[in-house]
């Protein structure tokens, strides 16, 4: 088994969420990447497999102590393997934290254009959205801190929800942004829960910080989520970690994924994780290589076919935030008619809230040949919708 990025895997009719399209459709949607998982991984899913039983299974410190290698190599933070809990996604995790660390009726803040998922987890437990918008200055979204602080102080506002790095704008936070967030958070006593899934996927010379790392204001109130979901492409292996360091938090969170029956793993999960974590560094490196050759390539190529759009320049993430204002407001309408037309299914950024409606995210995590004709059919859908409109 090598790491081939280039490989062009069919995944039509395989129950993919992604690929559940027409035969003429190109999806470049879902955070979900079209390479194979690391070599590690699928020997360890083998070596699994060879067993024959499955039975009910605990999580042993080996887990724990490859995420805690795996933070410490690769992102200079060794977080204490006491601090760590096993659960089964990221975004139960997170709705459970709302659930436990915040009351019905509280305010949970985010920062649209976010992740939409966030605003399910705050809603449908009956909370609600506080956003302190990002600001866009020309392609570069940045905090409004006046807005954050008024916003944090609202006496019903008790938990924040931070995307780090930020989807879909790609914004790798730096450390001084973070611990600024963090003494906010601490002085207006608002929780902050950092979903780090995006993590390990940057640019070279862009290193993510995870928000705990900065200093104790920041470890002490917080609770991060990290996964090997979208850094490995593994996210039906349904297998993440929650990192708490003050223990008061922990234990209110630990009753929390237990009584939500959100920490028990399936067979794969363990052997999985701990190949990723141990194994996968090499392949992640490769990885990284490729999704920015092909965020390059998608921004020469706009640039040149497409001058009319704006590619927002993010460092994170393997999905790509453009903007369309000079052709619509209404990028729904437009990636409607760009999948009708062409096939290409792409993301409109309305649902991220925000100034998301002037914006589509496209999903690059694919080989270089599929990414072109992704972006061939993006030229004709775009130019096709202009001439009508």
């Amino acid at each position: 088994m090598t790491n081939n990025f280039s490989e062009m895997i069919d995944r039509r009719h395989t129950n993919s969420v992604k690929w559940d399209v027409k035969d003429n459709e190109l999806p470049m949607w879902v955070a979900d990447m079209d390479f194979r998982t690391a070599p590690g991984i699928i020997q360890a899913f083998q070596d699994k497999a060879q067993t024959g039983i499955f039975g009910y299974e605990e999580v042993p410190d080996a887990y724990f102590e490859a995420v805690q290698h795996w933070y410490a190599t690769e992102h200079q933070w060794a977080p204490n393997t006491d601090w760590m809990r096993f659960v089964t996604g990221v975004v139960p995790a997170i709705s459970s934290a709302v659930r436990r660390v915040s009351n019905v009726g509280d305010n949970v803040l985010v920062q649209a254009p976010v992740y939409n998922i966030f605003y399910n987890s705050i809603v449908n437990n009956g909370r609600h959205v506080l956003s302190s918008d990002l600001v866009d200055h020309a392609g570069q979204y940045s905090i409004d801190w006046d807005d954050l602080n008024s916003k944090m102080a609202d006496p019903l506002t008790t938990m924040m929800i931070l995307c780090n790095p930020h989807n879909p704008v790609g914004k790798v936070w730096t450390a001084d942004e973070l611990a600024q967030i963090g003494a906010l958070a601490a002085e207006h006593h608002v929780t902050v829960l950092a979903d780090e899934i995006h993590g390990d996927i940057t640019d070279e010379g862009h290193p993510y910080t995870p928000f705990a790392s900065v200093n104790d204001v920041n470890a002490q109130n917080s609770i991060t989520c990290v996964s090997t979901s979208k850094t490995f492409n593994v996210a039906a292996l349904h297998a993440a970690t929650i990192i708490v360091p003050n223990q008061a938090l922990r234990d209110v969170v630990d009753r929390g994924i237990n009584t939500d029956e959100l920490a028990e793993p399936n067979a794969f999960a363990i052997p999985g994780v701990i190949a990723a974590y141990t194994t996968g560094a090499a392949w992640v490196h490769g990885m990284n290589a490729q999704i920015t050759a092909n965020k390059q390539l998608l921004t020469k190529f706009i640039g040149k076919h497409l001058p009319e759009l704006q590619v927002i320049e993010g460092h994170a993430t393997y999905l790509v935030w453009i903007d369309c204002h000079q052709v619509t407001t209404d990028t729904t309408a437009l990636c409607d008619f760009i999948r009708a037309k062409t096939g290409l299914f792409i993301s409109a950024g309305a649902v991220y809230g925000g100034n998301g409606h002037d914006f589509v995210r496209i999903n690059v995590a694919c080989p270089a040949e599929r990414l072109k004709d992704g972006l061939h059919r993006l030229e004709t859908g775009v130019h096709d919708f202009e001439k009508l409109n």
